[in-house]
């Protein structure tokens, strides 16, 4: 077996049949406690409803009133934190599986093209996003429906941010992304790829002068934390998480070999973190044919991953060290990592490890701020931005949302803050463009007048 082939979706999408028996348990309650559990407020109960009978294009509109992201979010949200969490039937231990009822109305339309969405014309506005993660195509997708021009600018030579390279495969198919950034193109998006902002005099003054009326910065967390402070960080062998992943994803699309994966069968590797990139980057070694043990410095109780990946990362094999530190990373002598000192409850130990995957959190990078005069940033980096019009920086015009402003979250939240802005922005641009108007009336008057 070819070992991309270790990488095949974990958890296989309903039947129609299975979908639809699965709808039909919804009990269609009257005030649906799902619905309140979802960061967007997605029709749950409707998109049930119509599924129940066999609607899959009255199911689809459901959804699209509220989310671009579907098949993603069926697939990677923290369901049962949020709306399985919420459901009634939740209290029995067997809630509606909402989430992989969503991602098989999402696939379905996807491959049967049932809905195609009117496109308005594009006349109240041109709008640039930097960035197309969640919260730039959320953005994107929102504006684009209300009739705005909306431009995506991308540093990748393929839009989708995180969605394309930060989760594995086996968690979120590529296929599945490119399906919805497809959906959001046909909604008259454009996307401008291999393109950095901040870099070569493409920054938001240029973005400006292109005539663009608003600017959003949807460039999430791209600087992974490190542990500087601790001795022998710096060897070779200790490493970022986010990069496994990302080479990983790229050698599953056959953009490079194997070679360049930094993680070879029969190593002992650790993961040092409790979220879900340090669950990703473990199940990921483990499918690489590690030996894979994650260290957290906490309980398993308080760990921030989700509580299925976590329970699936230990059927595949994944050890797990709770309120243990690494206090040093130690030389094998040639400038490589050859052991790390562990601290827990019972004192101070030396582990062998061929490699670390830290998984200790991100930050912003400074590329756009660095470049643009008027946008305030706290202490840690993160973009400031105000509360009216929703989501505006300090530089009128430009906005900012998901992982840049809030800290690092998941993909759901980051679409549940990005929707709030592309509210902001399109009343601001309303607002703008009103007074522009009234200003123009106001000098023809007195034109008018003075002839």
């Amino acid at each position: 077996m070819a070992e991309n082939d270790n990488f095949q979706v974990v958890r296989h999408p309903f039947s129609m049949r299975e979908a639809i028996d699965e709808a039909k348990r919804c009990l269609q309650c009257k005030v649906p406690q799902c619905e309140k559990g979802c960061p967007i407020g997605n029709h749950i109960k409707e998109f049930n409803h119509q599924l129940s009978k066999g609607n899959l294009g009255a199911a689809m509109e459901a959804i699209n009133e509220v989310s671009n992201l579907p098949a993603i979010c069926g697939r990677v949200c923290p369901h049962e934190k949020q709306c399985q969490g919420h459901c009634v039937l939740n209290r029995k231990g067997n809630p509606i599986q909402i989430g992989q009822i969503e991602s098989f109305i999402a696939d379905f339309d996807t491959k049967m093209r049932l809905t195609r969405e009117p496109v308005p014309q594009k006349t109240r506005g041109n709008i640039a996003v930097i960035g197309s993660g969640p919260a730039g195509l959320t953005v994107a997708g929102d504006l684009a429906r209300k009739g705005f021009a909306v431009t995506i600018y991308e540093g990748q030579p393929e839009p989708g941010g995180v969605l394309m390279w930060g989760i594995p495969e086996y968690r979120l198919p590529k296929d599945v992304v490119r399906s919805e950034i497809k959906k959001i193109a046909e909604l008259g998006v454009n996307f401008v790829n291999n393109t950095l902002v901040g870099e070569n005099g493409i920054n938001v003054d240029w973005m400006f002068d292109q005539g663009f009326d608003a600017i959003f910065m949807g460039t999430g967390t791209a600087i992974p934390q490190n542990m500087d402070g601790v001795p022998g960080a710096k060897l070779r062998g200790v490493s970022q998480s986010t990069y496994l992943l990302h080479q990983v994803n790229a050698f599953n699309e056959g953009a490079i070999g194997r070679d360049m994966i930094p993680a070879h069968k029969g190593e002992r590797v650790g993961v040092i973190g409790g979220g879900n990139v340090a669950m990703d980057a473990a199940r990921t070694a483990i499918r690489l044919g590690c030996d894979v043990t994650v260290i957290y410095r906490r309980t398993q109780e308080e760990m921030p991953a989700i509580q299925a990946e976590y329970e699936d990362a230990v059927k595949e094999g994944v050890k797990f060290w709770w309120k243990s530190s690494v206090t040093a990373f130690n030389d094998n002598g040639h400038g490589r990592l050859g052991s790390v000192q562990v601290q827990d409850e019972n004192g101070e130990r030396t582990e062998v490890f061929d490699r670390i995957f830290l998984a200790i959190g991100s930050r912003p990078a400074n590329r756009i701020v660095s470049t643009t005069k008027g946008i305030e940033v706290d202490e840690k980096g993160y973009v400031k931005v105000m509360d009216r019009p929703y989501g505006m920086t300090t530089r009128r015009g430009v906005f900012a949302g998901g992982d840049v402003v809030h800290r690092p979250q998941t993909v759901v939240l980051a679409m549940k803050a990005a929707k709030d802005v592309a509210l902001g922005i399109e009343q601001y641009v309303d607002a703008v463009k009103l007074l522009q108007h009234i200003d123009q009336i106001d000098s023809s008057d007195d034109t008018g007048n003075q002839q």
